[in-house]
């Protein structure tokens, strides 16, 4: 069935071992990560290795995927379900996010303002509830905050120019302007990798002259769970715009039948806007 069949009839793919082979891997990678927590020497090589083997299989299973879409086996039924599944996976990522968000609220909101109330300026009278904090007991080392600007506004303004890049590309591609798509789609992973490389300088920045570390307090804890979590999507993000553009680049994807390219759309404008909410929340507020 070619995408232009208005065939009632589903797609099936062949029995696939890709499934089964992807479990195997996760399985090793898990249990090897378990024992490295609990100290064994080994374990640091079975997840790498279980790393390896699970990059291994996706990355045949996504060929075999666009194998047969670029075959014209895909159709209407097909591209919806792809665009159900995707939909479905970002809310499952939205709600991610919102638990981290959630813990910061409760953390500041209520946790804090119990701390810090009558009854418990009985054991701690010198706490204050004020964000951040060192905690009721001190036990956190002085650190300071992490101020907006001027880290934290350029990788604002990074990711929003990264949006803007992405959806030129996307309408060049509507367009069947593919050299205009292949530029500016290459301009959109260059601002995501960019703003990974100033996240990373933050980070140093953080820990060498702000003494801001994970262990410290619920501020340190949340911030670099936040933060930390969002640089690995836009990690993702700029990946599968690289798979994106190297398949734009060998010719793939029709004005009307690109849907790759748009889940990929899809997932980097999702992180531009949890980037926006982290900029607000996080270091303004």
């Amino acid at each position: 069935m070619n995408a232009q069949n208005q065939s009632p009839y589903y797609f099936i793919p062949h029995p696939s071992r890709h499934p089964i082979t992807a479990s195997i891997g996760l399985l090793c990678m898990m249990a090897s990560l378990a024992s490295w927590i609990n100290g064994e020497k080994l374990a640091p090589i079975g997840f790498v290795v279980g790393l390896v083997w699970l990059l291994y299989v996706l990355w045949h299973w996504f060929g075999d995927s666009i194998t047969e879409s670029e075959g014209g086996q895909y159709g209407k039924r097909v591209d919806k379900s792809y665009r159900w599944s995707m939909s479905w996976f970002i809310f499952s990522e939205v709600m991610f996010f919102c638990a981290f968000f959630g813990a910061l609220f409760y953390t500041r909101e209520f946790a804090q303002a119990l701390l810090g109330s009558l009854d418990s300026k009985l054991v701690w009278p010198d706490f204050a509830a004020v964000w951040p904090n060192t905690g009721p007991a001190n036990l956190v080392s002085h650190f300071k905050p992490m101020q907006p600007w001027p880290v934290p506004t350029i990788n604002t303004a990074l990711l929003l120019s990264s949006g803007a890049t992405l959806t030129v590309a996307h309408h060049a591609l509507q367009h069947n302007e593919r050299k205009k798509t292949i530029v500016w789609l290459a301009a959109t992973i260059l601002l995501g990798v960019i703003f990974l490389f100033m996240q990373g300088f933050e980070y140093f920045h953080a820990y060498n002259e702000l003494n801001l570390k994970l262990t410290s307090g619920a501020y340190g804890s949340t911030f670099f769970l936040l933060t930390g979590f969002h640089g690995f999507h836009v990690t993702l993000g700029a990946l599968m715009l690289s798979v994106v553009l190297v398949r734009v680049i060998r010719g793939h994807f029709k004005p009307d039948h690109h849907f790759a390219f748009e889940g990929a759309a899809w997932y980097w404008h999702f992180v531009d806007v949890v980037w926006l909410g982290l900029y607000v929340v996080v270091y303004w507020l």
